[in-house]
């Protein structure tokens, strides 16, 4: 059957609570680049929480020089901290149930180990395509990302439907005219 509807869904707070996967490894990439810590775990979910990595590290006190090697150091450490994540299960049921008439799509403001984690948990195999920061030029507020998956696909904003979780996720998805569904919070 030709598909001709799109779901596309956020990845951290939205499919997965990563927050804690995240700070975990940012922590101890900037620890071991040398760096002082000085935020903890609620400053972290407060003020860094949803904005791409350039938006927040200042915040996390790394200079601007070093933002790419905190970032490509803290993609080494991801993977050992997904322990710490919690996924959306009953969104992932959701997809299941749409998967048949809906092509589906990943659109996150993470990088390219987002596979890890859905790989972790099994869930790679419910995406056709998944579009990461390394994917675009520019990041949510941007609605660059999920133009990109409609486009990939050829669907219609007025065929997709966005799950997301974040102020500047919800922000680009309001740009493309597609559905939107929120994710607040999940257990």
């Amino acid at each position: 059957m030709e598909k001709s509807k799109l779901v596309i869904c956020d990845l951290d707070g939205t499919l997965f609570d990563t927050r804690r996967v995240n700070y975990m490894a940012y922590r101890e990439a900037i620890e071991r680049a040398g760096l002082p810590v000085i935020f903890d775990y609620d400053i972290y979910v407060e003020k860094c929480w949803g904005p791409t990595y350039r938006g927040f590290l200042p915040i996390m006190g790394v200079p601007e020089n070093r933002f790419e090697e905190i970032h490509d150091a803290k993609k080494l450490y991801y993977e050992e901290n997904l322990k710490y994540a919690t996924e959306n299960t009953h969104l992932f049921n959701i997809i299941k149930a749409m998967k048949n008439e809906y092509h589906t799509a990943v659109v996150t403001s993470g990088s390219s180990n987002s596979k890890d984690i859905l790989r972790y948990f099994g869930r790679l195999e419910l995406f056709d395509v998944i579009f990461t920061i390394d994917d675009v030029k520019n990041g949510k507020p941007d609605p660059e990302g999920f133009l990109k998956a409609m486009e990939y696909f050829k669907v219609k904003p007025e065929n997709t439907i966005i799950f997301e979780d974040s102020d500047v996720g919800l922000a680009a998805a309001r740009k493309t005219g597609a559905s939107i569904c929120v994710v607040d919070d999940f257990k």
